[in-house]
């Protein structure tokens, strides 16, 4: 299915649009789910851009255990994964699908290390004050289990929560590197995977005495 602005895909990406990410540098991530616990609350849908402003939805069906397209992509090692709060999108894929995600920009993390004047990271804050667009949230807490009948001001906003993250991205790396952060963002993002790994095991305050 096509939209002006962006296309859905069910349960995979296809393989054209497979062939066009697998050409981009970097591509935004962004995943929908029906709450916060990757192991109580299913995956529903994940939304991808990449610089050419290439938005794609795909909807994940109950019970759905891989996505092999979807996967090659994520695991890619030469292809940079932005996602915002990252620590949560890489543990639902990897519960989910099995995906362990490679070459990770977080813009949250990004954003605390670089905008220390502000204690507003979430993403409506950051793309209001980087890209000057205002995100309609409003769709922000509802049902996304029933994939086939969503709304479309409930896609439209699953489709906009990547569409300025590489964008954003770039002027993060900006403000890292005019205020020598960049190097440690950059070993914050190396650790994501392990502390993912912890998540799903349910550890925490493993770091603490």
């Amino acid at each position: 299915m096509e939209f002006a602005d962006f296309q859905i895909c069910d349960r995979d990406l296809s393989d054209n649009i497979l062939s066009e990410y697998l050409n981009a540098e970097a591509i935004a991530v962004d995943t929908e789910t029906m709450g916060l616990l990757p192991q109580r609350d299913r995956l529903c849908l994940v939304q991808l851009c990449d610089p050419e402003d290439r938005v794609t939805v795909i909807r994940i069906a109950k019970g759905q255990t891989e996505a092999p397209n979807l996967k090659r992509l994520m695991e890619a090692a030469d292809i940079v994964k932005v996602f915002h709060f990252a620590r949560f999108d890489i543990a639902t894929l990897q519960h989910n699908l099995g995906i362990d995600v490679k070459s990770i920009f977080c813009t949250k993390i990004a954003s605390k290390l670089a905008r220390t004047y502000t204690n507003r990271h979430g993403l409506k804050d950051l793309v209001q004050e980087l890209e000057q667009v205002e995100l309609d949230k409003s769709a922000q807490s509802s049902d996304w289990g029933n994939a086939a009948n969503l709304s479309d001001k409930q896609l439209r906003y699953a489709a906009n929560d990547v569409r300025y993250l590489l964008s954003a991205r770039q002027k993060l790396i900006e403000m890292l590197q005019r205020e020598h952060r960049w190097e440690v963002a950059q070993e914050c993002f190396k650790c994501l995977p392990t502390i993912v790994s912890l998540d799903l095991l349910q550890f925490k305050d493993v770091f603490e005495h």
